[in-house]
């Protein structure tokens, strides 16, 4: 198989630009607030996926869907990250793309979003594309292709 650097943007797959789940900060719906507003703070991310116990893509959480969770009419109410869990919280109405996908389908998928989650035809959690590689990857192209016109 050719590097990706030989690849023209239509050849291009998700697969050859996400990051895998291995490498992806995550948590579970039976995780307590207090642990995902935990994770999120400490890998620096504003949301992350949440998986079932079979590693099964569930949906998002992020920081602005907890603090707005926690939020009295006059104060936090800490409490409540350790009283709630992930999925009363999370948001699951979420994008989710292929590995088999396009790069433009890609490209499409991150417009409204930082990241986009990835997952197999059973939902299974394969990783996550981000806006960031899809536009390393359409600058690559682009000064490729005007350095080949010069």
């Amino acid at each position: 198989m050719s590097t990706i650097q030989d690849k023209q943007l239509t050849e291009i797959l998700i697969e050859d630009l996400m990051i895998s789940s291995e490498k992806v900060a995550h948590v579970q719906l039976n995780n307590p607030l207090e642990h995902a507003l935990l994770v999120l703070v400490k890998s620096g991310y504003s949301a992350v996926p949440v998986l079932d116990a079979s590693y099964k893509l569930a949906g998002t959480i992020g920081k602005t869907l907890i603090l707005n969770e926690i939020l009295g009419l006059e104060r936090f109410e800490i409490e409540k990250l350790s009283e709630m869990q992930v999925h009363e919280v999370m948001n699951t109405d979420i994008p989710s793309i292929s590995k088999q996908d396009t790069f433009m389908q890609g490209l499409k998928a991150v417009i409204n979003y930082p990241f986009v989650c990835v997952s197999d035809d059973e939902g299974y959690f394969d990783g996550i594309i981000t806006r960031r590689a899809i536009l390393k990857q359409l600058k690559r192209d682009y000064y490729t292709s005007k350095n080949n016109q010069s």
